[in-house]
């Protein structure tokens, strides 16, 4: 069988890693009962509760219909509740439960563990190294998109708490 022409790309090598990553956090996420991308939810909520569901579409950069499906999925678990603001029906304000908050902090533990498994082996001038090359990296793509593009420098951005 002819091997695959990109295999010795940095390119191949990112998404291979990126999937593992992602299926990795998907096993340990199921273990409390989400789906990949609820957590984001939990967390922006943990963050700062009370949100609009427009403003969770915004933060996740998804349309208002997948936000709504994810939200609707999270209420159905007792995760977080929708409230109507000031009796607009327009505008639906998400909260979290206390077994939301609870599955927040549960979240919060799953990614320090994926970090850890993650980078187990790397030293510290490692971490930093790959973290400013993958952001530099994410520049340079971003750019190409148009997207918006994350300015701060690795130096300024928080210190892993594995450091």
């Amino acid at each position: 069988m002819a091997k695959n022409p990109y295999a010795k790309t940095i390119g191949y090598e990112l998404m291979h890693v990126a999937r593992l990553h992602r299926a990795r956090a998907a096993q340990l996420l199921a273990e409390l009962g989400l789906f990949p991308g609820q957590e984001q939810v939990l967390n922006l909520l943990a963050a700062g509760d009370g949100r609009t569901m427009g403003d969770l579409a915004s933060e996740l950069r998804v349309r208002p219909p997948t936000a709504s499906k994810t939200v609707a999925r999270l209420a159905a678990q007792g995760l977080v509740e929708r409230r109507t603001t000031n009796g607009d029906g327009r505008v639906v304000r998400v909260d979290l439960t206390p077994e939301g908050r609870l599955r927040a902090a549960a979240v919060d533990a799953v990614w320090a563990r994926l970090e850890t498994e993650a980078i187990e082996g790397f030293d510290g001038k490692e971490r930093k190294r790959l973290k400013k090359l993958l952001r530099k990296m994410g520049k340079n793509v971003a750019g190409r998109l148009g997207a918006p593009v994350d300015e701060t420098p690795v130096e300024d951005a928080p210190d892993d708490e594995l450091e």
